[in-house]
């Protein structure tokens, strides 16, 4: 490693016994795996046994020049080295957190919130590690007039799997995927769903099946087939809205109990958690949840009652999905509970982004408009919900 730069800090004593404790204790733990200095981190950096005179325990080094440890000792460094072939362990696999470790497979937009761009921050801020996989990269979401960008396709999907597996790195507690734009990378998915369950069979797969809304189909009509029979089936929560609930089971939702309908259909399709996400029944707008706990027996369900805002966000889809994800794993037989506090977050978010729009000067009704995500934090870690479930009997 070559020469290296004493300490001549005038913390240089209290740095060199920190680290004559620290070899000390290094060579009395043979089982010790990891141990990063607090004085390395600190900013010492590496030292030069020629020319500091600090260390009471030289035989400890296996060689002057190069600060290395015995065998029975295994080690990260604080600085890469060339020649090291030790990687540094995962903490969210070493230390996992009371939450989870999710991979979010979603677009991206390097401007704005939709997709990951509007899912991993929440989830982070509710205190999940977060891996975002982009199935899209692009400049800004489809409602501007220019767009740019990169699309991957199943096989790069494949690829980046096939690394994290390589490495060991595979074991997630959630799967969260949203909108998917080709029939060979949905089939994809699949395929990562079963690797991941192959490393953990208990993975909670949340799927929210984008596909299109108000009646309007914005994805190939494949794409339907396959949700419909493939990816159900393997999803363990399932958040469409009304019209994809409508895609998804074959018939219209007209009422409050064809909605219920649909998520028994739903449920004895797959998923034991269903919410639709809004419903529009004679100029309401409801949330309709339910969750069957097991197989045979009928679902809890419930719905929430939700205003209307006079205007058209983006990335809100992306955001609930998320939500209902981190607070539905925290409270996993109390789905209505975890609904009453993702519905606030949003509605929160909401409103903050409509008061901001209109005191920039705009009309919020004349374009789609951008969600307030970072201002909303406080909202998305701690909301006052103010919306409430109503159970049905």
């Amino acid at each position: 490693m070559g020469r290296m730069r004493c300490i001549t800090n005038p913390k240089a004593e209290e740095d060199s016994e920190l680290l004559r404790k620290d070899l000390w204790l290094l060579e009395k733990i043979s089982n010790l795996s990891v141990l990063v200095w607090r004085h390395f981190v600190a900013g010492v950096g590496w030292l030069s046994v020629e020319h500091c005179s600090m260390l009471s325990k030289p035989s400890l080094l296996t060689h002057q020049s190069d600060f290395r440890f015995s065998r029975q000792t295994r080690i990260f460094r604080a600085r890469n080295s060339a020649n090291s072939h030790m990687a540094p362990p995962i903490l969210s696999l070493a230390l996992p957190s009371d939450t989870g470790r999710v991979l979010s497979i979603q677009s991206h937009t390097v401007q704005g919130y939709v997709g990951n761009k509007s899912a991993v921050f929440p989830l982070q801020l509710l205190g999940y590690d977060v891996d975002p996989i982009n199935s899209v990269q692009f400049s800004n979401h489809t409602g501007y007039p220019t767009v740019k960008g990169q699309v991957l396709n199943g096989q790069q999907l494949w690829e980046l799997i096939e690394g994290l597996e390589g490495n060991e790195l595979l074991f997630y507690t959630h799967l969260l995927t949203g909108y998917i734009g080709s029939e060979s990378f949905l089939n994809t998915v699949l395929q990562v769903v079963n690797k991941l369950r192959s490393v953990n069979p208990g993975l909670i797969y949340v799927c929210d099946p984008v596909m299109g809304d108000e009646g309007k189909l914005y994805v190939p009509q494949e794409l339907v087939s396959v949700y419909r029979e493939k990816v159900v089936p393997v999803a363990s929560m399932l958040t469409p809205n009304q019209f994809e609930a409508e895609l998804l089971t074959g018939f219209r939702i007209q009422s409050e109990g064809q909605g219920r309908e649909a998520c028994r259909l739903l449920h004895a399709a797959g998923p034991s958690k269903v919410i639709i996400t809004s419903i529009n029944i004679n100029g309401n707008l409801l949330v309709i949840g339910s969750h069957q706990k097991e197989k045979g027996e009928p679902p809890r369900q419930f719905k929430i009652v939700i205003p209307k805002i006079p205007a058209y966000f983006t990335g809100t889809g992306d955001l609930m999905t998320a939500l209902l994800l981190g607070w539905s794993n925290k409270y996993r037989d109390n789905l209505e509970i975890a609904a009453e506090l993702a519905v606030s977050s949003l509605q929160a978010v909401l409103h903050r982004t409509l008061s901001d729009y209109k005191s920039a000067g705009h009309d919020p009704q004349t374009t789609s408009l951008e969600i307030r995500l970072i201002q909303s934090q406080d909202d998305i870690r701690n909301p006052q919900v103010k919306f409430k479930a109503e159970i049905y009997n």
